[in-house]
């Protein structure tokens, strides 16, 4: 017996002994990988050499997958070869699904797995592996919730929104079972994002107000408090700014404004929270703070604060700049695009195009730089493309660019934005498409069934009935619309369709010879013009005062008024000749657009 237990002694002090070299030999060269792969700059040829040299010691199954995992994300960070990192990753997800208690390395390598199946265009495959991570990591609170998370984004990415929304769904109950208020308010949050994109506000409105009590209640980390209250009034506010209500929604714009203030005053916490479940995060505080310049620039947009949109832009674009050189993450380009979008608008309004056709084509090269971004932005690319068409008066070229858009696009409110504009340039041609117009403007008929709800829009669409009746010559039928068209935008300070609709009322009073009611409307639409500014309303306004004045005998006033019509005329004309003559000019010919390397080749 005695000689027994020592042989037995003998062999466990062996194995003891192996199992301590393993692990040395195992620990130096997982030294040297970091080593090399966090080498500046980092040699990632050798951190993969050091890596694969762990496999012919025949390690443990652990040992093994844990090596498979690091392999395929180091390939997959750093390299080209996705076949290998493909390789790796099914290995590390294949062996560690055998291991008891090694969830970290089962899961990752699911995660990163189905990442690179997307990547590939392999969504078939990437979607029955995420589920079956899902399926058996419910005992794995973080990792359970970050797999729901995943899939239901996968399944944004393909428009699936129901799909997404349902997953959305699970994941927050599955959040308020496990204890998480925070990550229960993070999925009712993306769901609540979900639904607004889907137009689903009978759904949207409770589930708001579910998520404002939830956050306000919640007692933790006082950052993940902030970032939870900002992506609620950013929800709130986009909400308010797609329905066009321009003045209702300042009350929630200040909060996220003072909110993202209060979350710049914090200090990050470095205390992990206790429960697993709560270890997300929304957006880095510096991405928040470019999405409320972003949200208070379309704001300023809307409501024809032209120069506040100007300097918010300029903030938002400077602090994109310093974060794309330390961080490639998509959703800054999707930031910067969005901002460009809005600015080249602002610009066109200023007079300022060749500006605006230079930020154009800047578009174009971003959404050149990825598919999935070109996809999402190509509608609103050729929309941007039509309006500039129209300030330089080339008419043909905006109606291709705008039916190009309409046939891009899914999105209501773009459309019924295009619709509006399509509309006003066929008015502007004159007969040449009756037809088509009148079908136009009965679906963006105002009156009865407009089809969004945008308050914004359907006061646009009362202008273009307008104009559309002053061209005809029905100006009474016109000033009824006009009038309209100042009604809605008053009560929500939409300034530039009130300075457009008062010009244009005056014009109407000046035809008919009531001069004093002109000049009622002329004045007031000038400061509001001379306010934004709007370069193509001052011209006008210019015109009609100068014109007013001289009837009225007025002939100072008149001079005055000539004069600024010329300046105005000469800038614009100034500005014209400089867009014309740029090469980026091309890109109203070109199809498609974002190629623009074609046009100086």
């Amino acid at each position: 017996m005695a000689a027994q237990a020592a042989a037995a002694a003998q062999a466990a002090a062996a194995q003891a002994a192996q199992a301590e070299a393993a692990e040395s030999w195992y620990l130096a060269l997982l030294g040297f990988a970091e080593h090399f792969r966090t080498s500046s700059p980092p040699k990632i040829r050798l951190c993969v050499h050091c890596l694969q040299a762990v496999f012919p010691f025949k390690p443990p199954q652990r040992i093994e997958a844990r090596t498979h995992l690091q392999l395929g994300s180091v390939l997959y960070h750093h390299t080209k070869n996705s076949e290998q990192a493909r390789s790796h990753l099914e290995k590390a997800w294949l062996i560690s699904q055998q291991i008891q208690q090694f969830e970290d390395v089962k899961f990752e390598a699911a995660s990163l797995l189905s990442e690179l199946y997307c990547q590939e265009n392999s969504v078939d495959a990437a979607k029955p592996l995420l589920r079956k991570a899902i399926q058996i990591s419910q005992q794995t609170p973080y990792w359970h919730c970050r797999l729901l998370f995943q899939l239901a984004q996968l399944h944004t990415l393909e428009k699936d929104l129901v799909s997404a929304c349902d997953l959305l769904g699970v994941g927050a109950e599955y959040a308020r079972v496990v204890g998480s208020e925070y990550t229960r308010a993070l999925f009712l949050l993306s769901k609540g994002m979900l639904l607004l994109m889907e137009r689903k506000l009978q759904e949207v409105h409770p589930l708001l107000t579910l998520c404002g009590q939830i956050v306000e209640n919640w007692q933790g980390n006082p950052i993940q408090k902030e970032s939870l209250r900002v992506f609620f009034l950013v929800l709130q506010v986009t909400h308010y700014l797609d329905a066009g209500q321009v003045k209702s929604v300042k009350p929630c714009l200040k909060q996220l404004q003072q909110c993202i203030q209060t979350i710049s005053t914090l200090h990050d916490d470095e205390i992990l929270p206790s429960n697993p479940a709560d270890l997300f995060h929304w957006l880095p505080k510096e991405h928040m703070c470019v999405l409320v310049y972003l949200v208070t620039v379309m704001h300023s947009m809307q409501a024809g604060y032209l120069e506040k949109a100007q300097k918010y832009t300029d903030k938002a674009l400077m602090q994109l700049e310093k974060l794309k050189m330390l961080d490639c993450s998509p959703i800054l380009s999707s930031f910067q695009v969005i901002l460009l979008e809005h600015i080249i608008m602002c610009r066109l309004v200023t007079g300022h195009k060749a500006t605006a056709l230079q930020e154009i084509s800047q578009v174009c090269q971003l959404c050149q730089q990825s598919p999935r971004l070109f996809s999402n932005h190509a509608a609103q690319l050729h929309t941007l493309l039509g309006l500039y068409c129209v300030s330089v008066n080339c008419m043909d070229n905006a109606e291709a660019q705008f039916t190009t858009a309409l046939r891009l696009t899914n999105h209501q409110e773009l459309w019924a934005f295009i619709v509006t504009n399509l509309a006003s340039v066929y008015i502007r041609e004159g007969n040449r498409h009756q037809e088509v117009l009148y079908s136009l403007l009965e679906r963006i008929n105002p009156d009865h069934s407009f089809p969004v709800s945008s308050h914004c829009l359907r006061a646009a669409a009362f202008y273009v009935r307008g104009l559309f009746s002053f061209f005809q010559g029905r100006y009474n039928e016109a000033k009824r619309f006009l009038r309209e068209t100042l009604k809605m935008s008053n009560a929500e300070d939409l300034n530039r369709l009130t300075a457009c609709s008062l010009v244009l009322l005056g014009h109407i009073f000046y035809v008919l010879g009531n001069h004093r009611e002109s000049n009622n409307m002329v004045v007031p639409a000038m400061q509001l013009a001379s306010k934004i500014p709007d370069m193509s309303v001052q011209l006008w306004s210019s015109a009609l005062l100068r014109d007013l004045n001289k009837a009225c005998g007025n002939a100072m006033d008149a001079h005055e008024a000539a004069q600024m019509h010329q300046n105005f005329s000469q800038q614009l004309l100034q500005d014209h000749i400089e867009a014309c003559s740029l090469p980026e000019h091309n890109l109203i010919t070109v199809w498609p657009p974002w190629r623009l390397n074609n046009i100086f080749e």
